[in-house]
C-alpha cells in the first residue's frame, strides 16, 4: 500500500478507527510509516503518540486492544481507514468511543422504526395509533397479522407486480418487527444468532 508519510512535515498521517460490525468511528489517532508496519505485523493498532513522542500500541497498558481487520487508504493516499475488532472501551475514559458514544450496532432507517414502535408499546394507552392497538390487542393478534403479511408476500412473489410484492414485503417486516417487540425483542437479538450460525 503507497502511503504518502511525506505530506505533512512531521510524517504522521490521520489513522481513522472504525469498528468492523457496527461501523461505528471509534477513534482518531496518528502513524507514522514505523506505526503503520508494527500494526500491520502485530495485527494490534498502534499510533505515534504525538505528546509521548514514541510508538504506543492502543491497549498496551489497558488491554483494550484493537484487533486489525482491514486498512484502507483514502485517494490521496494520505489517510488511513482502519477497521478493527475492538476489545473493551475504546477511550481512555472507558467509553466506546472517543465522542462517548456507545458503540451499539444499528440499522439506520430500521433502528429508527423499532424506536418509534417501541414508544407505541410503552405508551399503548395513551395512543391511538394502528401500532399501540395491536399492542392491547396481545400477542395472537401481533403474530396472525405477520402469519396474513407472510402468505400475501408468498402470493405476491409468484406474480409480476413489483410494487405489490415490495409494498406486502414492507408490511411483513414491518409487523414482525412489532412482534420482535412483543415478545421483547429486537433486530439486534436476531443478529446474533445469524452471527452464531455464521
Amino acid at each position: 500500500m503507497e502511503i504518502n508519510f511525506d505530506k505533512n512535515n512531521d510524517g504522521l498521517v490521520p489513522a481513522i478507527i472504525q469498528d468492523a460490525l457496527t461501523k461505528n468511528v471509534l477513534m482518531l489517532g496518528y502513524m507514522n510509516e514505523e506505526a503503520y508496519q508494527k500494526t500491520v505485523d502485530t495485527k494490534k493498532v498502534t499510533f505515534f503518540s504525538r505528546t509521548k513522542k514514541r510508538l504506543w500500541t492502543k491497549g498496551e497498558e489497558s488491554g483494550n486492544f484493537l484487533n486489525l481487520i482491514d486498512i484502507k487508504n483514502d485517494c490521496d493516499k494520505d489517510t488511513l481507514l482502519i477497521t478493527v475488532d475492538p476489545v473493551g472501551p475504546t477511550c481512555h475514559k472507558g467509553d466506546d468511543t472517543c465522542w462517548a458514544q456507545n458503540n451499539t450496532q444499528t440499522f439506520g432507517f430500521l433502528t429508527e422504526l423499532e424506536n418509534v414502535i417501541q414508544n407505541r408499546k410503552e405508551n399503548q394507552d395513551d395512543s391511538k395509533s394502528y401500532v399501540a392497538s395491536l399492542f392491547r390487542k396481545g400477542i395472537n393478534k401481533v403474530a396472525q397479522k405477520v402469519g396474513e403479511e407472510a402468505v400475501e408476500v408468498v402470493i405476491e412473489a409468484k406474480d409480476d407486480n413489483e410494487k405489490l410484492f415490495l409494498d406486502e414485503s414492507a408490511d411483513l417486516l414491518f409487523h414482525y418487527l412489532i412482534l420482535l417487540q412483543a415478545k421483547g425483542y429486537k433486530l439486534n437479538d436476531i443478529v446474533e444468532v445469524l452471527k452464531d450460525r455464521h
